[in-house]
């Protein structure tokens, strides 16, 4: 078996003692441990005896398989396509050979046409999650994929997804969901070159596991490959949601003890919305799910998670006192320091964690004023003329940051600033609106509150650093020494 470390790994003490993954976790690791990560380190094969620390660095996000991908094969792999008012036909073309495709037609004013595949139909629209439900029923290969019918998978894409269900904890493994826009060719109006480098269903170029309160907290299931025992085992997509159904099955999953995973070297395109109405409409329906998802996993879903030092520094600089607000946001580097052992560079990375910490909750707060909280931070800005500044800060900053980003891609899948600007406004003054309304719907305040870290639960392995190392030292430290030192190999 082969194994990544995570990009978060840092190693002290010559090795004995590794901090990694999302939340952080410390690894106090003894000499048979570090000999392992040393392994892992260099790419070399680590052997049955290491699968203690191994399933650790999985758990926690420490570090990512290399799968052979030896146990399945596209034969084993049974294609749920639901549909509604739309053509799957170029979604079949794209899917390369497999073992069956059930295309599920829920309930389009015209009769889907789905050649080669076998066509059932809703008799009216009971909604993705359903469709989904009568496409499986009858599935007896031990993989599903299910796919969008406005999505084109790309060549190969289907093997890298299989490698991970070599590990029989494995009940999940979604690609990278990229935008059609992204490629000039198919890139056409302001709304798809947006979609091109903010969609909500691209979770980038970076792997890891999915879990939610990681870095990683869900993906879409515009494309995922399931493993039917692990579905069947949870019930399956849950019908009654229409928006969210995705992120509510991985969480159920997670939670059964079932792992899954994000590969982002297998790529699915998918059809950007072509309008602005379209577009408001999708984020809408997104920030609205967010109240159900709350009922369903409560405490999982909220627009900040970070300590209160970093909290409480950022307000101080919003008042007008960054010096002040600094020294608060960096004390988390003292609990830090006490976490870790009297080692060598034990303070510079206490003092890295509680830097990064404080610029993420910075980045988390910044983003939640406009996309969240912009009912609440508007009005206040117009009568409150000493929070004009950081609204307005918070409202152009995170956005041309992004926009940055897009500068190197190519001319016909990228917008100028001020039309990326606009949209983005709208696109989270949308979500935000939905998810007041979800909350209200659902009857649960949690989805516009911060959540102040006191544990390892925030969504990014640097938000609230401190916090999490701090909690997660004290709460593992005799397991992590357990499982750091692999049995002795077999004789």
């Amino acid at each position: 078996m082969r194994l990544v470390l995570d990009r978060t790994a840092r190693r002290l003490d010559g090795g004995r003692l590794l901090v990694a993954g999302s939340p952080l976790t410390v690894f106090r690791l003894g000499p048979a441990g570090a000999r392992v990560v040393d392994a892992i380190a260099v790419g070399a094969d680590v052997g049955p005896a290491a699968q203690p620390l191994v399933d650790r660095l999985l758990d926690t996000g420490a570090a990512h398989p290399r799968p052979v991908g030896e146990r399945y094969g596209p034969a084993d792999v049974t294609v749920v396509i639901p549909v509604r008012d739309d053509d799957p036909r170029a979604t079949l073309d794209a899917l390369g050979p497999v073992g069956a495709v059930v295309v599920v037609d829920d309930g389009s004013l015209r009769p889907v046409v789905a050649p080669g595949a076998s066509l059932l139909r809703h008799d009216r629209p009971l909604g993705p999650a359903a469709a989904r439900t009568t496409g499986a029923a009858g599935v007896t290969t031990p993989l599903l994929a299910f796919v969008d019918a406005d999505c084109v998978p790309t060549a190969g894409w289907l093997d890298p997804l299989l490698a991970h269900f070599d590990d029989e904890r494995v009940a999940f493994a979604a690609p990278r969901v990229v935008s059609r826009a992204a490629d000039p060719v198919t890139a056409s109006g302001a709304f798809a070159r947006y979609e091109a480098s903010r969609s909500p269903l691209d979770l980038g170029p970076v792997e890891g596991r999915i879990a939610p309160a990681t870095r990683i907290a869900y993906a879409p299931a515009a494309a995922v490959l399931v493993r039917r025992q692990a579905l069947v085992e949870v019930g399956g997509f849950d019908p009654s949601l229409r928006v969210g159904e995705d992120v509510d099955l991985v969480w159920r999953l997670v939670d059964a003890g079932w792992r899954a995973r994000y590969e982002p070297q297998s790529v699915v395109g998918h059809r950007p919305r072509a309008t602005l109405s379209a577009l408001l409409r999708q984020r809408f329906g997104y920030g609205r799910s967010a109240g159900a998802l709350d009922r369903r996993h409560p405490g999982a879903v909220a627009p900040v998670v970070t300590g209160p030092a970093a909290a409480g520094g950022w307000a101080l600089a919003g008042a007008g006192h960054p010096i002040a607000g600094a020294l608060l946001g960096l004390t988390p580097a003292v609990a830090v320091r006490r976490t870790l052992p009297a080692v060598h560079g034990r303070d510079a990375l206490s003092l890295r964690l509680a830097a990064l910490g404080l610029l993420r909750a910075g980045e988390q707060l910044a983003s939640a004023v406009t996309r969240i909280w912009w009912p609440v931070a508007l009005p206040a800005a117009v009568g409150v003329r000493r929070l004009r500044r950081p609204v307005l800060a918070a409202a152009l900053l995170p956005v041309m940051i992004d926009w940055s980003r897009t500068v190197g891609a190519a001319p016909l899948a990228r917008l100028d600033p001020v039309r990326y600007l606009g949209l983005r406004l709208l696109d989270d003054a949308a979500y935000g609106a939905g998810v007041w309304v979800g909350a209200v719907c659902a009857r649960t305040p949690r989805v516009v509150l911060p959540r102040f870290a006191s544990r390892p639960s925030a969504p990014d392995p640097v938000g609230g650093a401190a916090a999490r190392l701090r909690a997660r030292a004290r709460a593992l430290a005799s397991t992590v020494r357990r499982t750091a030192r692999p049995a002795p190999a077999p004789r």
